[in-house]
Formats: structure tokens, sequence, C-alpha cells
């Protein structure tokens, strides 16, 4: 009898998701028919990827012997497996990078994941100890054992934050270098013409303490606009707020930031990130925004020195920060009561 082999993410995306070529057959009447009935879209095929230079690193000067050894002492510090509690099974298989969290659980709902050999269930939690198989093979699930990497990216207008793109745009992910055992994951996301600070994360958990709306952290934006707000619009949205199509929008903090002839700047904070908000409050009040650019999201500003198109990644030490920020536990810390 044959052994069951252990894959990994990179072969589990290459052939295991069960996208394997069909083989001809023969076309139906009622294939036909259908075909015809198609929209123009459908049938569009997907436009030719736009080729993207890669993003050069910003090089900073190394901080000094007692911070360097702390993050070095971080860097090597895990995190003891049997302190983990069981997380959900569609979790667990996605942060591992099978796929999303609700293709898991439609895979979990057609019988094809097993835990020890029995068939998985919704709601199902697993542990390290525990195997899981996806389709006949066997997943070495992933766990947050280590200190999480984070970038920082100055995104420019033009690029998309998404790695899939029937238009063919350049994404965020093409400019960016591969890690090595995971996945970048972004922070929330910034539309097409908007620029600035990205934050990308190899930890899910972070991403759910900055982007989850219940955390309410806050998103600051450069903003100029042709035109300007009064006094009294400005109170209006920092008090009442304004109503939009999805709700209620309020500012928390808005100021002038000066400007040239008729166009104007704003420094603007908000703690939420539904599509487009900043540019629909100001359009709101008649104005239109003609450049956005994202300069701090929670404790992370954009750095000074890192230009469009670069990126930065934090030492140990400063994502020690950031995780002590969401209170999240370090590598080799005691489990917070």
């Amino acid at each position: 009898m044959s052994s069951k082999k252990t894959i990994s993410k990179r072969e589990w995306r290459d052939s295991a998701s069960g996208k394997k070529t069909p083989a001809p057959k023969a076309t139906k009447v009622s294939d036909r028919h259908q075909s015809k009935q198609r929209s123009p879209i459908e049938d569009k095929p997907a436009a030719p990827k736009t080729q993207a230079s890669r993003a050069k690193k910003l090089v900073v000067r190394n901080p000094n012997q007692k911070i360097m050894e702390r993050a070095r002492d971080l860097k090597e510090k895990r995190v003891d497996l049997d302190s983990f509690e069981p997380v959900r099974l569609q979790k667990a298989l996605a942060a591992s990078g099978v796929g999303s969290r609700r293709e898991m659980e439609d895979w979990i709902t057609q019988g094809l994941v097993t835990v020890n050999g029995k068939t998985a269930q919704l709601g199902d939690k697993v542990s390290p100890e525990d195997q899981v198989t996806v389709k006949g093979n066997v997943i070495k699930l992933k766990w947050p054992d280590r200190l999480p990497r984070i970038i920082l990216y100055y995104k420019q207008e033009g690029e998309i934050v998404s790695r899939d793109d029937p238009q063919g745009r350049v994404s965020i992910f093409d400019r960016l270098p591969q890690a090595a055992s995971s996945r970048w994951v972004a922070i929330g996301r910034l539309d097409i013409n908007t620029s600035g600070l990205l934050i990308l994360t190899t930890s899910g958990e972070l991403v759910n303490r900055f982007a989850h709306p219940s955390f309410e952290v806050e998103r600051e934006y450069a903003v100029r606009v042709l035109g300007e707000l009064s006094t009294e619009q400005m109170k209006m949205l920092t008090e009442e707020g304004v109503m939009l199509e999805d709700g209620l929008a309020k500012v928390e903090r808005i100021y002038e930031q000066g400007g040239e002839g008729a166009n104007k700047w704003y420094n603007v904070v908000i703690k939420e990130g539904r599509n487009r908000e900043v540019r629909r409050i100001f359009e709101s009040q008649g104005l239109t925004v003609s450049r956005l650019v994202r300069v701090g999201f929670g404790p992370i500003g954009l750095p000074n020195r890192l230009k469009r198109g670069q990126f930065y990644e934090l030492n140990p030490a400063e994502v020690a920060g950031v995780l002590k920020w969401a209170d999240m536990r370090l590598p080799g810390s005691k489990r917070r009561r």
C-alpha cells in the first residue's frame, strides 16, 4: 500500500488544486446554444500581463549594538507548538497557503478534507499535532511560531493591490520580493489611483488587528482637492459626519496643509477602510480629490526617506514594537492572561 506524500505549498499551488486540464469532449447542442447566450465580456480573453520592474529596497544604517543583539535574539526564538490553542480548520488551511478561507469551507463541505483520517466537518478545530489531508494529499500546516515579517511599500498610482487581474495591470505583488516560507498579505488596500503607505506582513493575526473595523485603527491621508472646505464644513465632518450610500462617515481629525492657486491640501484621519471613503467624503461637499496619499496607518508612518516604488523591511526589534502595539505575543514570551 502506497503512503501519502507530503507536498510543499508551492507544489500545492502548482498541481494539487485539482484544476487539471480536462480531456476534450464533444460539444452538445445545448452547450452551443449556451455559448451563443454568453455576454461579450465573458468571452473576452484576459489581457496580457504588464511587465513590472522590481521595487528597490531602502537601505538604512544599522542600529546600535544593543538593538542588533535584541533583533538577533528575537529572530531566533520560537513559540512552543504545544502552547497553541486549536483553531478552526478552514482558518489553519488558509493561513498555510492552501487556498482562501471560503474555498476551504467549500472543500470541507464537499468532504474533500480529513483530520486524523476522519472526514472533516465545518466547525472542526485543529492543533499542531493533527494530520490534515486535502484531496488525498497530506498538508503540512504552518503555525505562527516565529516572529512575522513586515514590509512598508510606497505604492504608486496605477498599481493594484491584488494578485489576480484580468486586465493585466501592474500589481504591487509583481514588484515586491517573494516571502521564502510564507506569503505577503496586504493590510488594507489602496485603490489604483491612491498612492502612499502600504503595509504587508506574513501574519494573518496582525492583518486582522490592523484592518478589522472593531479595532478602529487610524488611517491618515494627505489629500489635494480643487477648491477648499469652509470652517463650518470641517466642523460638520468631525462632529456630525456625512451620510454616504453605505452609511455614516465621520472624520476624526482634519486640518489644512496649504496649497497653491485653486488646489488645497488637507490632512485627514479616519478610522474606517471603506472603499474610496476619503474621496466620497470630499465629493459629498462638492469637491473632487485630485491626489490622495496615505501617510500613516496605526503606529506606522510613511518613512521620509522612502521613495515611490521603494520598500523597507522592518528589523525584528521594530516588528516586536508593532506586535506590542497590537497586543500580540512575542516568540518565547508567556501567554497573557
